[in-house]
Order: C-alpha cells, then sequence, then structure tokens
C-alpha cells in the first residue's frame, strides 16, 4: 500500500477506490512535538479504545470505520473530505480555557462547568491549531450547519460522558474531527474519546483546584512542564518509569471503557 500521510502518530495508507488503511503507532506527542521515546502497545490501546467508542455512538452520527478486522492497531475508513476544523467540547475548565479564565476568577481550576460548551479550532498544518469564535465557525461553515455539528459534538459528549462515569472516568475534555463521504453525508473522523483526544479523569480521586489523576497522557506534560521541556523540540527522551507509567495509564482506561482485561491481540 501506498503511504500517503505520517502524523505524529498514525501512518496512513491507501487502500483502494475511496478506502484507506490508518495505523496507529507508539508514538507520543505533547505541545504539538514527537517525543524521543514511545510507549508500549500505546497504538493498540488508541486503536481499540476508538473502535468502541465508534460502535457506541454510531447510532448518534454516521463515523469512517468499513473495517476493524485489520490488525490490533489498525482500521480500515472511507476516505473523507475532512473539514479544516476541531470541535473540542469542554466539560470542565482545564487546558487553554483555564489559561484563559483564570485572571477572571470564577472558577477553579478543573472545576465542572454549569453546562458543556464546544470550542472550535480551525486547523493549521504549519503550527498550533488557532482557536476561533463560534461566530467565525458559523462564517466558515454556515451557519445551520455549524450548528447541527457543534449539537452532534455535545449529543456525542453527554452520551459517552454518563457512560464512562459509570466506569470511575471522568471526560474533562474532547475533540472531534467530520467529513464528507463521496455521497455528501456528514460523517465522524479520525480517533474519539482516546487518551489521545481526550482528558480522562479518575472519578473516585476528582476534586476542584488540583490536577486530577488522569488515564491520558497529561502525566507525560505534567513530567515535561515540571523538567522546563514542554514545547522543546527535538522531543525529548521520557525516563524508564515515566514510560511504564504512561503504560499503564492507557491499559487502565482501556479496561474500564471497554471492560476488557487485555487488549485484542
Amino acid at each position: 500500500m501506498n503511504k500517503i500521510l505520517s502524523g505524529k502518530v498514525r501512518e496512513v495508507y491507501e487502500a483502494g477506490e475511496g478506502r484507506l488503511q490508518i495505523v496507529a503507532t507508539d508514538r507520543i506527542s505533547a505541545f504539538d512535538v514527537i517525543l524521543g521515546s514511545t510507549i508500549p502497545n500505546k497504538g493498540v490501546a488508541l486503536t481499540q479504545i476508538s473502535n468502541f467508542w465508534f460502535d457506541f455512538t454510531s447510532g448518534i452520527v454516521p463515523n469512517h470505520i468499513l473495517s476493524t478486522d485489520v490488525s490490533p492497531r489498525a482500521v480500515l475508513v472511507k476516505k473523507l473530505e475532512m473539514l479544516p476544523y476541531e470541535f473540542i467540547v469542554r466539560g470542565y475548565m482545564f487546558g487553554s480555557l483555564w489559561k484563559e479564565q483564570q485572571a477572571a476568577g470564577e472558577y477553579q481550576l478543573a472545576e465542572k462547568l454549569p453546562a458543556p460548551i464546544v470550542t472550535p479550532a480551525a486547523k493549521n498544518s504549519a503550527g498550533h491549531d488557532e482557536n476561533i469564535t463560534l461566530e467565525q465557525l458559523r462564517q466558515g461553515l454556515g451557519a445551520a450547519e455549524a450548528d447541527k455539528i457543534c449539537g452532534i459534538c455535545l449529543r456525542l459528549y453527554e452520551a459517552c460522558a454518563e457512560y464512562a462515569l459509570q466506569k470511575g472516568i471522568l471526560i474533562a475534555d474532547t475533540k472531534f474531527e467530520f467529513g464528507y463521504d463521496r455521497d455528501g453525508v456528514l460523517t465522524l473522523g479520525d480517533e474519539i474519546f482516546t487518551p489521545d483526544s481526550s482528558r480522562f479523569w479518575s472519578a473516585e480521586e476528582y476534586r476542584t483546584g488540583v490536577s486530577p489523576k488522569s488515564y491520558d497522557k497529561q502525566f507525560v506534560r505534567d513530567w515535561l512542564i515540571g523538567q522546563g521541556l514542554d514545547g522543546v523540540e527535538p522531543g525529548p527522551e521520557l525516563p524508564e518509569e515515566i514510560i511504564r507509567t504512561t503504560e499503564g495509564l492507557y491499559k487502565e482506561c482501556y479496561r474500564r471503557i471497554t471492560g476488557k482485561a487485555e487488549y485484542t491481540i
């Protein structure tokens, strides 16, 4: 197969007319930098967690999955005309939203918002994605289509957050990407509700005012920040202890969400 894209984590191959094969590697990125270490079985975790959620949400919106019987870390998908936006749904005050709102003093770190919100971003292949307003999104997509997609995002978040809570996980925030298939049908693509695209917090240990225990790569981000290595290029190597702990967090996230003790290999 012909490789057409090598992303921070995934490799994308042509797989026949209108189809792609997406392979998730064990690479890990943070602050838009690919780090110098890999996390064992991370690509397997990402693929199988995402596959679970695509199946779980198939009644809400069509998705790009054609087959998951490819390999433990690969899927066959529809080729989509992707929208140049990311749709971030936030249920808690954290990350870039916390940085923006901190000065106002209205919320504490990690505080639950009164209702989930959608904060869109315009994709930028040359650097960081650019946060935009909902009005800018409406201007780019048309008001009706923008509002439709934002509504779908909120439905996805609310349904999956309710499920995850039953498994002891709070979904603090997550991102979605959409495109149109060859028939013009709005279709959910990329990955959904993985430890790379979401913040998963331990419900048992959650409290406001602190960075909660997480089942995602926030652990790696926090280590990089503590070492003054956030955003440093080339991406630094991670200590073995950080690698093993991160591997365990991804596996625990998989176990809690899917109910399976081991990956499907």
